[in-house]
């Protein structure tokens, strides 16, 4: 076996080997299940106890008002405001509700007014809202002698269907950009948070052997570049063992979780007054998307993912080799080297928020999918919107060339700085270090 076979072979071994790897690796579906189960208790769980209010209807608006969950209605029966106060006070009941007279239909908003002395929380304060604010338009329609059937057809949703004019290719529908955004947007997530935490792996393993001395005795049987490119590929490949033992584990903790606590979609609650939604058109909604996502060309999909996620690998990780080398022994100081090399990183990812959730093919996201430094963030998110393919093309081809270019750039200061000790290390420093012959 080569050189930097042995190198890619002793990374990957001595990582994936360790203790703490493997209690990491284990414990991230775990905290998923736990994650789950709270979410699921959480939406079980009702806050507080009963509100019990007294409805003043000084017009008689609302009448009766239905319970709501959390909120009891209680009709004054006759009392006034002074007495259900009293009781207030003697804790018979817990708030008055006062509803003043509408006054004038043209209002658009209404203020009524709630005693008691203790706070009333936000969730219960909206439903009271909601049901009252449902209880006063329908004493509007009844006022104005309205026809509520006659209201309903009023109200029309639109949905824009785009059509080609040429006939070439296959229409898009209405949930093309929907699908394109949730592709693209998870396709970018995933890439940005794969570059950030695989690169930083290298920088702390660089790191790890340059204060233990290890990498001295390395040295003596191994050029410098040798050992940064198998530490690169090495960690690399830990970091995807990694990546598909956490898909497998959370694919299974998925599926169980729901089985272990009796679970049901279709029953789980649902916030208070909630649109009902029809399982059929549910039914039929889910089966469009399901078309939608068969239209997209997965296979270039999925290749220029793994491209680009190599070549932003390569150059970020080569980068984050290049600052370990060159950081000593005070982590504090060596921060200030890594800022400039999460920038681009970060910046590219605030451009495809920013930026390519509005217009994918904006030319702030055309210039950031061609620039090596964005291109890993920003093409994969521009893939699910169709491309034209020598934009494609040539951004597979500069992010490649880049990849070459940063790998070479990386190796001529990691085999200056991983031997340099005791010295604090400037940029001006490190832009000597690769015109060092040798």
């Amino acid at each position: 076996m080569s050189k930097l076979g042995l190198i890619i072979k002793r990374e990957y071994m001595t990582r994936v080997t360790k203790k703490s790897f493997i209690i990491g690796t284990l414990l991230a579906p775990i905290g998923l299940a736990v994650y789950l189960l709270v979410i699921i208790g959480l939406s079980k769980y009702e806050s507080g106890s009963e509100l019990r209010v007294a409805v003043l209807d000084e017009a008689g608006m609302v009448r009766q008002l239905p319970d709501d969950k959390g909120v009891r209605y209680l009709a004054s029966g006759g009392k006034t405001l002074d007495q259900l106060k009293e009781e207030v006070v003697e804790k018979q009941i817990d708030g008055v509700l006062r509803i003043p007279p509408l006054g004038n239909f043209q209002k658009k908003e209404h203020t009524v007014f709630y005693y008691s002395d203790d706070k009333l929380a936000p969730e219960k304060s909206m439903a009271i809202e909601r049901k009252i604010a449902a209880k006063i338009r329908d004493f509007k329609v009844d006022s104005l002698q309205l026809n509520p059937k006659t209201l309903e057809m009023l109200d029309t949703e639109i949905s824009i269907d785009p059509e080609k004019i040429n006939g070439t290719g296959e229409d898009e529908s209405k949930y093309t950009a929907g699908v394109g955004l949730a592709i693209g947007g998870i396709m970018t997530f995933l890439m940005f948070m794969m570059v950030l935490v695989y690169g930083q792996m290298v920088m702390r393993s660089v790191m790890e052997e340059k204060t233990s001395r290890i990498v001295e005795v390395m040295m003596s049987s191994v050029k410098p570049f040798e050992l940064m490119l198998g530490k690169i590929l090495g960690t690399g490949a830990v970091g995807l063992t990694q990546m598909v033992v956490w898909v497998i584990l959370s694919g299974a903790v998925s599926f169980f979780i729901p089985l272990v606590m009796g679970v049901d979609a279709a029953n789980m609650p649902t916030p208070a007054n909630a649109p009902q939604i029809d399982p059929e058109q549910m039914q039929g909604e889910g089966l469009r998307i399901m078309a939608e996502l068969s239209k997209q060309n997965w296979p270039l999909i999925i290749f220029s993912f793994i491209i680009f996620f190599l070549g932003g690998y390569f150059i970020y990780s080569s980068m984050f080799a290049a600052i370990g080398s060159a950081m000593g022994d005070d982590l504090g100081e060596g921060q200030s080297l890594v800022l400039p090399v999460t920038i681009p990183l970060i910046l590219s990812f605030y451009i495809v928020s920013m930026a390519g959730w509005r217009n994918p093919d904006s030319s702030l996201m055309v210039f950031a999918s061609m620039f090596p430094l964005f291109s890993p963030i920003a093409m994969p998110f521009r893939m699910a919107f169709n491309p034209p393919w020598w934009q494609v093309t040539l951004s597979l081809i500069l992010v490649v060339l880049a990849a070459f270019f940063f790998v070479w750039l990386a190796g001529r200061i990691y085999r200056v700085g991983i031997l340099l000790y005791g010295k604090k290390v400037t940029f001006r420093e490190i832009g000597k270090w690769l015109f060092y012959k040798g």
